[in-house]
């Protein structure tokens, strides 16, 4: 397999996994993550219909998506900013950013020394640029169209990748999405992921990974199962293990690969979270191992 395989469609329709973007961009909104701006009232209207589930999950001492989202979130924060603090990354592209709050964000703290692009469908691209109007944030803080059949072309990743500085260093986000897509699919965007992140000094993906066999126990499984009915579709677990996702990765150009552990202390995720956090690992995967 190579990068230019063409992915299949990561939607059905322009609506098909829209309750997400609604329901995260409330999440961060109402834990002061991000701006009332990217909240919507759809996000909060879901986010009543699932809370008794995770009220009762958490009660239990099970997981909550609230718990889950959260945790991933800060893990992948934390990453980003010890790349961009240290040097390493000054270029960012965070794809299906849908309505995160982190590219207004990084691009308010660090200013015009970050680029920041966010790149997603054409429709949420443009309702994520009318949310941003009359925010703080860099000039170089942009929200792209973006299509992940295209091979080549406008809204392409190639096309994406080519308008930044090939002389700094750069990152990839993916949060949220790799669920949707099936195990081909998730190789093949590995491949064009590490071969685009090779033609710069530095480069990190950062993203989250549910691995299957940590999805053990009735909590966990029927965890899945309601995550599966709220995005309206099936969902994926591509790899059973830690050492089979790291093999993939290297494989698909990747150096140096770590799957963090969100219930690691290490790492600060507080401990409330942690029934839901643990569901998931966080991948920092570079093309050129740091110092």
């Amino acid at each position: 397999m190579t990068p230019s395989k063409r992915l299949p469609r990561l939607r059905r329709s322009p609506d098909a996994v829209s309750p997400t973007a609604h329901y995260t961009g409330h999440v961060w909104a109402r834990n002061g993550l991000g701006p009332a701006e990217l909240d919507t009232r759809t996000g909060a209207v879901l986010h009543g219909l699932l809370a008794p589930l995770n009220a009762v999950s958490g009660r239990l001492g099970g997981p909550t998506l609230e718990g889950l989202l959260l945790g991933r979130h800060q893990v992948m924060d934390d990453l980003l900013h010890a790349a961009i603090k240290d040097g390493r990354i000054s270029q960012v592209v965070e794809i299906a950013s849908g309505m995160s709050p982190r590219g207004q964000r990084f691009s308010e703290q660090y200013g015009e020394a970050l680029a920041y692009v966010e790149a997603d469908l054409p429709a949420m691209a443009d309702r994520k640029r009318r949310a941003l109007e009359g925010l703080p944030r860099s000039t170089t803080h942009a929200v792209v169209d973006f299509d992940a059949l295209r091979e080549d072309g406008p809204g392409s990743l190639a096309s994406v990748m080519a308008s930044l500085d090939p002389t700094r260093g750069t990152a990839i986000i993916t949060e949220g999405l790799l669920n949707y897509l099936p195990p081909e699919a998730v190789r093949t965007l590995w491949g064009r992921l590490g071969a685009e992140l090779a033609r710069f000094p530095a480069g990190v993906y950062i993203s989250d990974l549910h691995l299957s066999g940590e999805l053990r126990g009735g909590a966990a499984r029927g965890f899945g199962v309601l995550l599966a009915a709220f995005v309206r579709g099936r969902i994926h677990f591509h790899f059973a293990d830690a050492p089979a996702a790291e093999k993939a990765l290297h494989e698909s150009g990747f150096d140096r690969v770590v799957l963090h552990r969100l219930d690691d202390p290490a790492l600060g995720v507080p401990a409330r979270l942690h029934a839901g956090a643990r569901l998931a690992r966080v991948i920092e995967a570079w093309t050129e191992a740091p110092a």
